[in-house]
């Protein structure tokens, strides 16, 4: 066993090693050394106090300004009212309550630099901590022997809790770096000189007590490095192995359903949808697995670059399933593609084409003999596409040949769910994955790394452009009345339109529909049960509303939806069951209410539901968030420009970087700390390069027990599982 994986009892002490395990989740040396600083501070340079966020656990640099005792309670008890300030403005207060604290004053002195942890509240409009701990970094009078730690003239602050904070962080660390020896390097020498990274012992020690902002840059490449090149090792593993599966060549037959469906289509493929089609036909004809993730801006036709690829393996003898993430959408799918289709799709009706399929839907709310006839279709092989949602994959649906899946959005499923789907073929099946979310190049390269990627940026001829706007509703509520009207003008014209709300309301479970106040006493985001009745009665008042959501019958929503398309309904009140796949060209404007409660993405996939037809589109994005602030610089951003790749490398900055490496998919501790994929770009790029290489050479790590065993670490087997899985 290494020094790595002692357990901390044995040099900080059993209260000690307890407070760090139960508010830290970190139990051996190794844990502690990798439980790295948030970032570190210079003596004399401030904490930035003004962008401090009200419930924040926080360790802040300040100077003491203002010390002063007071008496509260008619006389009967003190206070100690301490001010501290960052130099740039930023005022905080410190307050510490009763007369056995009042001992604080002396260390507290005017002019005096420290380092204070605490939880951020406010008191009539001004920040403060209460009763928050402190060591200062000039204290001649030895108040703290932690002061030692901070010799140096780099300041490390750690992720800390309220019982541990980040000095006794730092002083534990040092028992340990003072105590263990390290393991030996995983990383081969040749790697380590090639990409100019310093030793896996010098990183770690200098990653807790750097010397220099040059040791703390040399110590963060190189534990970056690890990260990059052991979730690149994983995945370029996994696609050796995933290349080596056999799977049955789907190769493309002339004459066949895909000829016929070609010949009867009334408009021309784009560029973008013949090449990717080609590398698609070309990967379903080989014998392992195609793998391959199909991404597109909303609109650029990715459906039916899907429904050419099905067609070919129809005409091989074989199956196609289409998994949709929402009823709603594989209703849509499934009704799409039967009309693509046309007569190839009706095989055994009357008016079916002498060369023609079946295609059949699959829901769990289909009824008894519907579902029955469904489940004939699809085991007996008569039913060439399959479309359906996470019902698929339950027991009882069983292929005759399951020769390709085709998973829409596929961010929505779990892993779990994408395998079911896949073990109902005897052997691998071909996969196509598609979404509409673009992806940028690092979280490619880092969650996609095992699939090919291919990319339409191309619109079909004839869709028409989106403008979007921000409607500043506290600020100007003149600007949202405006906003109705324009509904009404459009509805006037003949068109129809979407508003949008972020929760279902009425009697939600906690699950579907979380109204709970943010800590400012924010109120609860606007539902579509709420706000349908009062357009109803207000501004649209005459129009034919809508409401469609997650909780209801999925026969009504279908009934909803083809009145909708089918011109019957003006508005549609609607959650975001419409964010993907609702196609309906005669919507040409969305109102999207308390629009800073969505994501970045999740706006861009919604405003794409207007504009597909041939007059342009409109969104409008209402929202109370004032100017300045970060949610509404998210949605000045997301108003002025409909380049999807750029709305995903914002949406990026703004997300937790731990979700999109996966993180949080196992709840085990996982050592995926540094890594950037924002700002890592080229050492990501650069891992993966060195990952491809060392893994042609040597697939399992056989001849690096060391580095294996080092990526098993930090690459948890939950989150390799995770990966391997796809």
């Amino acid at each position: 066993m290494s020094d790595t994986d002692t357990p901390l009892t044995k040099w900080l002490g059993a209260k000690t090693a307890k407070a760090l395990a139960d508010h830290l989740d970190l139990h051996t040396a190794g844990d502690l050394l990798y439980h790295f600083p948030r970032r570190y501070d210079e003596r004399g340079q401030h904490t930035d106090i003004r962008a401090l966020e009200v419930g924040d656990q926080v360790t802040v640099m300040a100077q003491v300004r203002t010390a002063n005792r007071r008496r509260i309670k008619n006389g009967a008890d003190e206070m100690l009212e301490v001010t501290v300030g960052d130099g740039a403005g930023g005022v905080l207060g410190l307050n510490y309550f009763g007369r056995k604290q009042m001992w604080h004053d002396k260390y507290l002195r005017p002019g005096k630099w420290g380092l204070f942890a605490g939880k951020v509240t406010e008191f009539r409009g001004k920040r403060q901590l209460n009763n928050p701990e402190y060591v200062m970094l000039d204290d001649e009078d030895g108040a703290s022997e932690e002061i030692e730690e901070f010799a140096g003239g780099l300041i490390p602050v750690y992720p800390a809790a309220a019982k541990i904070p980040t000095w006794t962080i730092a002083k534990c660390v040092r028992v340990v770096l003072d105590n263990v020896t390290m393991p030996d390097d995983p990383l081969p020498a040749t790697l380590r000189a090639g990409n100019n990274l310093i030793g896996l012992d010098k990183a770690l020690r200098w990653i807790h007590r750097p010397g220099s902002y040059q040791e703390k840059g040399a110590a963060q490449k190189r534990l970056k490095w690890d990260e990059a090149f052991a979730v690149q090792v994983t995945l370029v593993q996994r696609k050796h192995r995933a290349a080596a599966w056999p799977a049955k060549p789907r190769p493309r037959r002339p004459d066949g359903l895909l000829d016929a469906f070609d010949a009867r289509m009334p408009y021309e493929l784009t560029a973008g949808q013949r090449d990717v089609g080609e590398e698609i036909a070309r990967d379903l004809g080989t014998a392992h697995p195609m793998h391959r993730l199909l991404q597109g801006e909303v609109g650029s036709g990715k459906t039916l670059v899907a429904v050419r690829a099905m067609l070919q393996v129809v005409d091989s003898g074989a199956q196609a399933a289409m998994l949709a993430p929402t009823e709603v959408l594989a209703a849509q799918h499934y009704r799409g593609i039967a009309e693509l289709l046309g007569p190839l799709g009706i095989a055994g009706e009357l008016g079916a084409a002498d060369e023609s399929t079946r295609v059949t839907l699959v829901t769990g709310s289909l009824g008894a003999a519907a579902r029955r006839r469904a489940l004939e279709e699809v085991a007996s092989g008569g039913a060439g596409i399959v479309v359906g949602t996470h019902a698929l994959l339950y027991e009882g649906v069983d292929f005759a040949d399951l020769g390709l899946v085709v998973v829409d959005e596929q961010h929505r499923f779990g892993v779990e769910q994408r395998d079911a789907l896949r073990a109902k073929a005897e052997q691998p099946p071909h996969v196509l994955v598609m979404t509409a979310t673009p992806i940028p190049r690092t979280v490619a390269m880092t969650v996609y790394g095992d699939l090919e990627v291919s990319t339409l940026s191309q619109l079909p001829l004839g869709r028409s452009p989106i403008a979007s706007h921000v409607v500043p509703a506290a600020e100007k509520p003149a600007f949202l009345e405006r906003a109705w009207k324009r509904v009404r003008e459009e509805v006037a014209a003949g068109h129809q339109a979407y508003v949008v709300c972020p929760r279902i309301g009425d009697d939600a479970s906690p699950e579907e529909d979380a109204p709970a106040l943010d800590d400012n006493g924010k109120r609860p985001p606007l539902a579509v049960l709420e706000v349908a009745p009062l357009l109803e009665e207000g501004p649209l008042h005459g129009l034919r509303i809508a409401v469609l959501h997650g909780r209801l019958p999925a026969d009504e929503k279908d009934a909803i939806m083809r009145s909708y398309a089918a011109g019957q309904l003006d508005v549609l009140v609607a959650t975001t069951v419409i964010e993907v796949g609702v196609n309906v060209p005669n919507a040409t404007v969305m109102i999207v209410l308390d629009a800073d409660r969505f994501g970045v993405s999740q706006l861009h996939q919604l405003r794409g539901r207007v504009g597909r037809g041939t007059a342009p589109g409109l969104c409008l994005l209402v929202t109370e968030a004032l100017e300045g602030t970060p949610a509404r610089e998210r949605l000045d951003a997301v108003a002025s420009t409909t380049d999807g790749f750029r709305l995903a490398e914002l949406d990026l900055e703004q997300r937790r970087e731990g979700d999109v490496l996966g993180a949080t998919q196992s709840g085990r501790r996982s050592h995926l700390r540094l890594l950037s994929l924002l700002r890592d770009t080229d050492l990501i790029g650069e891992a993966r390069v060195a990952a491809i290489e060392l893994v042609e050479e040597d697939v399992d790590l056989v001849r690096h027990p060391a580095l294996a065993a080092s990526v098993a670490a930090l690459v948890d087997e939950e989150r390799a599982e995770y990966l391997e899985k796809g």
